[in-house]
């Protein structure tokens, strides 16, 4: 049973790398949000059509690498052979579909923390969930630290609290469906993080109150930021890793005023 001493992350986490600052879920963009200080980061992980765990948000790879199919049917040797920065910028052509292999090697070297969200194709929800958590103990060894695993998917909770019951896991939430809390307590749930509109000083106090940790996404406005941090929550989640300074220590430190053009 994970308690509030055992939370592997610091306040403030780095959306999909590096935010909208260099293309999203790419090692490219660990090496940008960690050039900005950021010491925590939020990726997206699915399973290959031979097993292998990558960073991919969408079902399809036709947004960030141009192509068509759903990435989840395609194999590694395939899929590691993609330009996944292009899309961006031109300084980014060329950046590969990472595999979590590699980012796992990144974030250790460089002690890093890391919010895995399980991603799954549809219909591979707790398989997905069984795969990760079976990498990330080949990858982090037996006792994981400095690692969180969240979802959407309770299914994919599931399947990774089968392989890998030590690394503690979050629920995600895009709205209060009916059954949320009770889905949240039954996969033994350490934090539940949500949709920033939907975090109010209710929800906070029940989460604190049964042992939880509040976490919001994706603030990237510094009145929300100031909002979430008056309420008490436990973590943030950021595109705007050059508004935000988490290297100042505190979180009321962090919040910083925006950039003029930004």
């Amino acid at each position: 049973m994970h308690t509030m001493t055992d939370w592997p992350l610091p306040f403030w986490i780095a959306h999909r790398g590096a935010g909208k600052r260099a293309p999203e879920n790419t090692l490219a963009a660990f090496r940008t949000g960690a050039m900005h200080g950021w010491r925590a980061f939020e990726c997206d992980v699915k399973t290959s059509a031979d097993g292998v765990p990558f960073l991919l948000h969408d079902d399809t790879l036709l947004r960030t690498a141009g192509q068509p199919g759903v990435a989840g049917e395609q194999p590694w040797s395939d899929l590691s052979r993609l330009d996944a920065g292009s899309w961006h910028s031109p300084a980014f052509a060329g950046e590969p579909i990472p595999s979590l292999d590699a980012v796992a090697a990144f974030v250790q070297r460089n002690g890093l923390a890391l919010n895995i969200e399980i991603k799954p194709t549809p219909g591979q929800e707790e398989a997905t969930g069984v795969a990760v958590g079976q990498a990330c103990l080949r990858l982090w060894g037996g006792a994981p630290e400095r690692l969180l695993f969240s979802s959407f998917r309770p299914e994919s909770l599931k399947g990774a609290s089968r392989s890998a019951p030590g690394v503690p896991r979050g629920l995600l939430l895009d709205r209060l469906w009916t059954g949320w809390w009770d889905v949240a307590q039954s996969l033994g749930c350490v934090a539940v993080i949500t949709n920033h509109r939907l975090m109010d000083a209710a929800m906070v106090r029940q989460l604190h109150g049964a042992g939880l940790r509040a976490l919001c996404y994706t603030v990237n406005e510094v009145e929300d930021a100031q909002r979430l941090l008056d309420l008490g929550v436990d973590g943030l989640i950021t595109d705007a890793i050059d508004r935000f300074a988490p290297a100042l220590g505190g979180v009321e430190a962090a919040v910083c005023p925006p950039k003029s053009g930004v």
